[in-house]
């Protein structure tokens, strides 16, 4: 076995045919994966900094054949998805830049053949791909296969003007394995998959933090923090789903921590190592280079706030939130739903700054006021999110630590992706936004909160005691009046999704009640529960309940009337 780093113009040379086993599965990457692999790809680019993609296994295949255009032959055991979205990836830049001559060259024998031959189940496809003259998609041809998807998603996302291939060709590297013919592939398979640890964040941060010279230091700062008691290290270890990965507490904190360093003016730092702290999968190399680079090796600029914040942080960030009510005033419980409940975690950092810089409760929950009228309006006008993180880090590298300031500066971003939605385009987006349901009951749970009086004769549960329900159901066809015409139900199939239809309730319909007729949906049958029983004590449902019709027309009453509470709840 000998293993070392390779480029993937090492693994592609030219003369070698690189085989996939013909009954190995199928490529299965989605898009999900082809997102991340394209924003890996622009970093390379931009940065001009090597990329690890992982490892790939490839062992010594069969003689060739006499006659044959290569002089070799590997086969893959372990890396096929992620050399077939290279060469994809590959494929459609260079045609989108005119430079397939460059990809032909490199990525085919003799200038003939494909240098990566596929098995079985993606053959076809794969042959297709690279037979493609032009950066088009590929449709009627085999349309559920990911190889053909994957083209056709880097056809639509790849901008030229963020990429550059030979930057991308030669930074990207892999750790090749070479098995010789005897070799048991199997078994190094498994002990490469199945085997290892991963280090997390914090382990790595502790390890270049202490060592058995400074073990009072250890117990002071760190263990007296992360690793007090049972309950403590259950807090930090909890995994939470951050956009597409999922990190524990403990490495949220130090993702966010870092920030206040990353936006202090005092140190200057480059546009450049900025972009590459940013990225959390290289966070603990990222604090090491700070230190040495910005803090003249002093780690003791880290750890002397270290203890306060984390300690801030375990106190502020209750993912727990989310299974107990929430008071109608605006403040970090409330907040804490948005986070965690809505998956806004793109928050912490700003959040964190301002509840270990504001000592006056009042301008806290002020402050935190904002910052949920602002998440809500533009979540209710279906805004984008994708800015968030350099909006809030923006706020800190601004020193934004009271109410007014944060008001004005929200004011004043005229972009899309960050403006204030004013009440008009409320109005229009309660009427009109089909969202997700973790964003549809966001908004019904927190609107619930705020409107119900104090002295009402049910309890408001937690965030995830509710669930979503849509008072005139999808299929309503059933039961429920027919339509005058096709185009009418269409219009019906589309209002039901939005705002003025849907529900917060704290018990799930019986399927038979589900989609019943409205009385029946309302009261019930034999003893099987209705909206009555089981949600009667909502204010956000007590109008709906004195119906005895429901039909488009009280669905777009029910919006007006929940816009009006949202442009008070949620004034800007």
């Amino acid at each position: 076995m000998d293993a070392h780093k390779s480029l993937i113009t090492d693994i592609f040379n030219g003369s070698t045919l690189v085989e996939i086993p013909f009954f190995q599965r199928s490529y299965v990457w989605t898009e999900e994966l082809w997102s991340r692999f394209l924003e890996d790809m622009e970093f390379v680019a931009k940065t001009k900094k090597p990329h690890f993609l992982g490892s790939i296994i490839l062992k010594q295949g069969n003689t060739p054949p006499s006659g044959s255009l290569y002089a070799s032959c590997k086969t893959v055991v372990d890396g096929q998805q992620r050399l077939t979205t290279f060469l994809i990836f590959l494929k459609v830049l260079c045609l989108k830049t005119g430079q397939t001559a460059l990809f032909n060259f490199q990525f085919s024998i003799m200038g003939q053949e494909i240098a990566l031959k596929h098995g079985k189940n993606d053959l076809n496809a794969f042959e297709k791909v690279m037979s493609m003259v032009q950066a088009e998609k590929i449709e009627g041809f085999e349309a559920d296969s990911k190889v053909i998807q994957a083209f056709n998603y880097f056809v639509e996302h790849i901008q030229t003007d963020k990429l550059d291939v030979m930057q991308v060709i030669m930074n990207t590297q892999f750790v090749r394995i070479d098995l010789d013919a005897n070799e048991n592939e199997q078994q190094i398979f498994d002990t490469i998959n199945s085997l290892g640890v991963s280090l997390t964040t914090s382990e790595l941060l502790k390890n270049y933090f202490f060592d058995r010279n400074s073990v009072d230091s250890y117990k002071t700062i760190w263990e007296s923090v992360f690793e007090r008691d049972i309950e403590t290290k259950s807090y930090w270890d909890t995994e939470l789903e951050t956009g597409r990965i999922k990190r524990a507490m403990i490495d949220i904190f130090f993702s966010a921590y870092f920030q206040l360093f990353i936006q202090n003016r005092n140190y200057n730092i480059s546009n450049e190592d900025k972009l590459m702290y940013s990225r959390v999968d290289n966070l603990a190399q990222s604090y090491q280079h700070f230190i040495n680079h910005y803090c003249d090796g002093n780690k003791n600029i880290i750890l002397d706030q270290m203890k306060d914040y984390a300690l801030c942080f375990m106190h502020t960030f209750r993912p727990e939130q989310c299974n107990m009510a929430v008071p109608k005033e605006m403040g970090i419980e409330r907040l804490n739903v948005i986070i965690f409940g809505l998956n806004n975690t793109t928050l912490i950092p700003y959040v964190l700054y301002l509840v270990k810089n504001i000592e006056e409760r009042q301008e806290l929950n002020h402050v935190c006021g904002i910052i949920e009228s602002y998440i809500m309006r533009r979540m209710i006008v279906h805004a984008p999110t994708k800015n968030y993180n350099n909006l809030f880090t923006s706020l800190i590298l601004n020193n934004i630590l009271d109410a007014n300031s944060l008001l004005k500066r929200l004011q004043k971003s005229g972009d899309v992706t960050t403006y204030i939605p004013n009440d008009e385009e409320l109005q229009i987006g309660f009427h009109s936004s089909k969202l997700v349901n973790l964003q549809t009951k966001g908004i019904l749970y927190l609107l619930e909160s705020s409107i119900r009086p104090s002295d009402s004769a049910t309890s408001l549960l937690g965030f995830h005691g509710y669930s979503l329900e849509h008072l005139m159901p999808k299929k309503w066809r059933n039961h429920w009046d027919p339509c005058l015409s096709e185009a009418q139900a269409k219009m019906r199939d589309s209002v039901l999704l939005t705002l003025g239809n849907l529900a917060i309730i704290p018990q799930s319909l019986n399927a038979s009640i589900r989609d019943a007729a409205w009385d029946i949906k309302k009261s019930g049958k034999g003893n099987k529960p209705g909206l009555a029983l089981c949600a009667g004590g909502l204010c956000t449902l007590h109008h709906v309940l004195n119906q005895s019709k429901w039909n488009e027309d009280e669905i777009y009453k029910r919006a007006i009337w929940m816009c009006d509470n949202a442009k008070v709840i949620w004034k800007l």
